[in-house]
């Protein structure tokens, strides 16, 4: 068998044992890179070091940090209250502030599993205190998360570009981002209707003077709403089936939820409640952070600066300022995620090394259909994703398409987004980090129920998103 064969079959098997079993698909990677590039293809240490991306290292471990240091010192929460707080008590904004909120955090460089498992207890408790269906609220969740996951201080979108870049091809930051956005963006407005979020229009709460703006559980000023007067006060708070009308009479009939302080219906001991909207003044450590966090925006954006060379300095500077705040922010690094896509990469610096991608080229150039081919790597990435890791397969693909496009026959810049939005989409998975995370912490429904309807959605997007990416992006051809 020859090193290139061999190659992509130890890819394919790494894939397999990471789905199977629990271990790190990074840490199989850089086995995989030791073992193929010294035993099949003769390469030595050094080389098979050489191709460890340095660069993508520090921006993982920058981002990654300053966000653990903006988790740390309440600068997270605060936005979740303040988001919450404008909407002042209209309940169909709930779901789009949940899909904002994942979006703006995933943007700025917070690893979306870490946003999911930040949010998903906190838009449980709200989908439960106020009968929000579960569904609803947990897929903003996961959608915002991918919307904002390819900005260009993103770890997925420093990722991609920086591949692309690399690879000698034209690259877009804001295609790729808008891309990405777009299609979330648009399934995030199909399940605000299927799973009865029109029924919330018309609903709203209200304070009682004694806790103004308070978005605590509430008590019910009718019998059988929000939380149910009446009922035992540590069940889960009924939710609303997708065709069920919220109001009495008619889906547009006005409920009013009356909050009382102290109540904590639908909250069941341990368990994450609605933060509370009230008392938004920030902290002088959390205006540090939302100011580095927009500086690294504006740095990178406007100055073209190093994303993770930046992010680090903000990192320290902030730890520098307040010592005790940011204790333990460097253990919250997400050093899995670090690990993973340092490892792929270095596979596939390994497999450029031996020449797999120019043997992949040929076998592409063979089959005489880009658009065809183009349609099978998205579905490929889609499918693939669905059980792995995202970030994984983006760092597997993305070379993989790059003899594909240097043919010329397929714009670039258009296969990178359409390949990307393909796999990210798919992450609403339950078998996939921020699907899994979402049945973990759902609350207003059995879990094995959520479980299966989740799979179900899931089962729908993998067959229908790597197609709707193809059509709307690549078919065309009007992105060079």
């Amino acid at each position: 068998m020859s090193a290139e064969l061999l190659s992509i079959l130890a890819l394919i098997v790494m894939f397999l044992v990471a789905t199977v079993f629990p271990v790190n698909l990074g840490a199989l990677a850089l086995v995989g890179a030791f073992l193929v590039g010294t035993l099949a293809a003769g390469m030595s240490t050094d080389d098979i070091l050489g191709a460890f991306p340095g660069s993508l290292f520090v921006i993982l471990v920058g981002v990654t940090l300053l966000f653990a240091i903006a988790t740390n010192n309440g600068t997270v929460d605060w936005l979740v209250r303040a988001a919450v707080h404008l909407v002042r008590g209209r309940l169909a904004a709930i779901p789009l502030v949940v899909f904002v909120i994942s979006a703006l955090l995933t943007a700025v460089g917070a690893p979306a599993p870490a946003v999911a498992a930040i949010l998903a207890p906190i838009a449980f408790g709200f989908a439960a205190d106020y009968r929000i269906h579960p569904m609803l609220i947990g897929l903003m969740v996961a959608h915002g998360t991918q919307a904002g996951a390819f900005s260009p201080i993103s770890v997925l979108g420093g990722i991609v570009n920086g591949v692309t870049r690399d690879s000698g091809l034209p690259y877009d930051n804001l295609v790729l981002f808008l891309s990405s956005f777009a299609y979330n963006a648009a399934a995030a407005a199909i399940v605000f209707f299927v799973f009865g979020g029109h029924h919330l229009f018309g609903r709203t709460h209200v304070a009682t003077p004694d806790s103004p703006g308070s978005a605590s559980p509430a008590s019910p000023t009718t019998p059988g709403s929000a939380s149910g007067t009446g009922t035992d006060p540590g069940a889960p708070a009924p939710v609303l089936s997708p065709a069920a009308p919220s109001g009495p009479g008619s889906p547009s009939g006005e409920v009013t939820t009356t909050i009382v302080p102290g109540t904590s219906s639908g909250t069941s001991p341990g368990a994450t409640s609605a933060p509370d909207a009230g008392g938004l003044r920030l902290t002088a450590h959390q205006a540090l952070t939302l100011t580095g966090i927009l500086a690294l925006c504006v740095a990178v954006l406007a100055f073209q600066l190093d994303v993770g060379l930046t992010a680090v300095t903000v990192a320290v500077i902030l730890s520098l300022t307040s010592p005790k705040a940011n204790k333990g922010a460097v253990e919250r690094v997400a050093w899995p995620t670090v690990l993973l896509i340092c490892g792929v990469v270095t596979y596939v610096g390994v497999l450029q090394e031996i020449g797999t991608i120019d043997y992949v080229g040929s076998a592409v150039a063979a089959i005489g259909i880009p658009l065809l081919v183009a349609l099978l790597i998205c579905y490929v990435g889609g499918v693939v994703s669905a059980f792995a890791s995202t970030v994984g397969i983006l760092g597997a693909l993305v070379p993989l398409a790059v003899p594909l496009l240097s043919q010329g026959t397929l714009g670039p810049i258009a296969m990178i987004a359409a390949l990307s939005v393909s796999s990210a989409i798919v992450d609403v998975s339950p078998f996939s980090t921020t699907g899994a995370l979402l049945v973990a912490n759902v609350r207003g429904m059995e879990r094995d129920q959520f479980y299966r309807k989740l799979l179900a959605y899931g089962a729908a997007v993998v067959a229908v998103g790597p197609l709707a990416a193809w059509a709307v992006l690549v078919a065309p051809g009007w992105l060079g």
